[in-house]
């Protein structure tokens, strides 16, 4: 069942679980993604950054939207990273039912406008928005361009304000994640303590941004505090491309998709399957 954002996130935030909201760049991954839904009867959301978009093309978005319609399961599209207005218009136009617009390196000033001229047009056709106030890390060179070196943490203060200038729906707090694996850096203690008072000062649903290769036991006091949403991308892609590598050089002579796709689907799956446990969002779709 196809959801806006604001309906699905507003049953996690009230019941205190995160839904898991991942990312996509083939029909390999959705099929992962529905299918670990299903099979924990767990709420989802599929997103996809404008890159991944740029790869896959705009007509994928009817493909999900279909496949998303014929589930029980709660689900949403939403545009992860959106940059500019123009980004979330295009995701709009395609069909995604949630748009993130991504100004948070840029002045508080510019953050706020466009922020509020993405909402404008988005909630005049029912579209929800999330933002950014702070700035997520990064631990490795991506092609989506997110993430920053130094990771700027969201003063509760400003979230506040930020939120009643834009009238965003969702808001993505900066507590010390990064994107990408921890590889070459030490694993960050989140600061759930700046999360707890961003809580307070915030009544709308938060979303945890880099929720790759973090301790389960700080990821599971995140959704105690407000965070309705975290979103996953290494971790799963990771196990995918891992298996699909083991493929190909188990099997060298293959080129059939059915040889060499359904295990590494099923690697994502599991992990996805995981997260849904960790993020407690398991059997929580009878709660829709």
């Amino acid at each position: 069942m196809l959801y806006n954002m604001v309906d699905l996130l507003s049953v996690a935030y009230k019941n205190k679980f995160a839904v898991g909201s991942y990312n996509v760049a083939n029909s390999e991954f959705v099929e992962a993604i529905i299918r670990a839904a299903e099979e924990k009867n767990a709420p989802a959301i599929i997103q996809i950054h404008p890159n991944e978009i740029n790869l896959i093309g705009d007509n994928f978005i009817a493909y999900v939207r279909q496949a998303v319609s014929r589930t029980h399961i709660p689900m949403a599209i939403h545009v992860d990273h959106g940059a500019t207005l123009g980004d979330c218009v295009r995701g709009i136009h395609d069909g995604y039912t949630s748009v993130m617009i991504d100004a948070s390196a840029d002045s508080w000033d510019n953050n706020v406008a466009l922020t509020k001229q993405v909402v404008d047009v988005a909630h005049s056709v029912g579209v929800s928005v999330e933002a950014e106030l702070g700035t997520i890390g990064s631990n490795e060179l991506s092609t989506e361009g997110t993430g920053v070196n130094k990771i700027l943490y969201t003063d509760p203060e400003d979230a506040k304000k930020f939120v009643a200038l834009t009238g965003v729906d969702t808001l993505a707090v900066a507590i010390g994640t990064r994107h990408g694996h921890y590889s070459h850096v030490e694993k960050p203690e989140l600061r759930i303590d700046l999360l707890e008072k961003i809580h307070e000062a915030v009544d709308i649903p938060l979303v945890l941004h880099g929720g790759s290769d973090n301790k389960d036991e700080e990821i599971k006091k995140t959704y105690l505090h407000g965070v309705a949403k975290i979103n996953l991308s290494t971790d799963m892609k990771t196990a995918f491309f891992k298996q699909l590598r083991k493929n190909l050089d188990n099997n060298p002579d293959a080129y059939e998709p059915d040889q060499l796709m359904p295990s590494a689907r099923k690697a994502a799956q599991d992990v996805v399957e995981h997260k849904m446990d960790l993020f407690n969002s398991t059997d929580k779709a009878d709660l829709y």
